[in-house]
């Protein structure tokens, strides 16, 4: 099969937005809100800031001048809806545990919600996020940038479009050193607000992105994890998980929070591979390599920065009513699949989906 190899990655998704921009309530203020999220939706085609919300007011006051936003919230004045009028979505960017009180306010105030990912510390807990929003009939999107990644987006086309062959395996690994980057007492690391350790942070990613190009969920899954470090106690430092697709497809996923810096993805199908190194970070300069019996093509796939494209997708669902992907339901399952993670590392045995 001859690869179309594109001169330039385009939005296989862009159409003409009228009303923009969406005007975004952005809950929660920590790093990557203010570091990533803000700016991503201040470079937007279609998005804006107009209100930040914070449990500090003098946070949300300093974020709200940085970021031009005419409004700063504390979580009790969103709770009660204070200038609800000046947004017309929410982005919740908490830690997980706290991401359904936030995601009520917004379907009580009948507002669209980009939510992080995962959607909750809990498989119950997102269920209950995912029936508030559908039962307000306010559009629910897992904010997983991958998705929207033009790159990422190709290789589940040339996987579609059977490039190579039937896929038979694929292979995801993420892992750096947190500790070196953060607060040994920092969120992530405790399990009452992540809900896990590597798993939740940067696990997610490859499960995620294997179920994305596969355009499949898995069956079963098999999986190990550990902590050997005082820091990770209580949560996995490292995990090792198989996930069983229909027609025999497995995925075999790892992520660590203390282990030498890797990001990379890999499809092998009956006719062919393509490998993406690397694919997994905000700002990767993703080499793809596509290997069939044609020969060896590798592809560099300068894009623009995600978390602005995955805004900017938001935006264009909402404004459009474009279906949207990946929604509340996508993001449930992949809190269950992680819970399963959970349950097969405890038991040392195979868990069924």
């Amino acid at each position: 099969m001859e690869l179309d190899i594109p001169t330039r990655f385009e939005r296989d998704w862009d159409r003409t937005v009228e009303d923009a921009p969406l005007r975004f309530a952005v809950v929660g203020l920590g790093g990557f809100a203010r570091n990533t999220a803000l700016p991503a939706i201040a470079d937007s085609d279609y998005c804006e800031t107009t209100a930040v919300v914070s449990g500090s007011p003098e946070k949300a006051d300093r974020v709200a001048d940085e970021f031009d936003a005419a409004y700063a919230l504390t979580y009790d004045e969103y709770a009660d809806g204070v200038d609800a009028d000046a947004y017309d979505a929410v982005y919740v960017v908490t830690p997980n545990a706290l991401h359904l009180p936030h995601v009520e306010t917004a379907a009580e105030l009948e507002k669209d919600v980009l939510c992080e990912k995962p959607l909750e510390a809990t498989a119950d807990r997102a269920e209950r996020l995912v029936a508030v929003c559908e039962d307000a009939g306010v559009s629910l999107m897992t904010a997983y940038r991958m998705q929207t990644a033009r790159s990422v987006r190709w290789v589940r086309r040339l996987v579609d479009d059977g490039v190579v062959g039937d896929p038979v395996q694929v292979h995801g690994e993420f892992s750096f050193r947190l500790l070196e980057q953060g607060d040994p007492d920092q969120w992530r690391i405790d399990s009452d607000l992540a809900g896990g350790g590597a798993l939740m942070d940067i696990g997610v990613y490859p499960m995620n992105t294997a179920r994305y190009v596969l355009d499949a969920d898995p069956v079963a899954v098999r999986a190990t994890s550990h902590a050997t470090q005082p820091a990770f106690d209580g949560v996995d430092e490292h995990v090792a998980f198989q996930l069983e697709f229909p027609d025999a497809v497995t995925a075999s996923c790892t992520a660590s929070f203390n282990a030498a810096s890797a990001s990379r993805f890999a499809v092998t199908g009956t006719e062919g591979r393509i490998v993406v190194d690397s694919i997994f970070g905000i700002d990767d300069e993703r080499r793809i390599t596509v290997e069939t019996d044609g020969g060896r093509t590798v592809v560099e796939a300068a894009a623009p920065n995600e978390v602005t494209e995955e805004f900017d997708y938001f935006a264009t669902a909402v404004l459009t009513e474009m279906d949207l992907e990946p929604d509340g339901r996508h993001g449930l399952t992949d809190v269950r699949i992680a819970e399963a993670v959970y349950e097969s590392s405890e038991t040392g045995t195979r868990v069924e989906l």
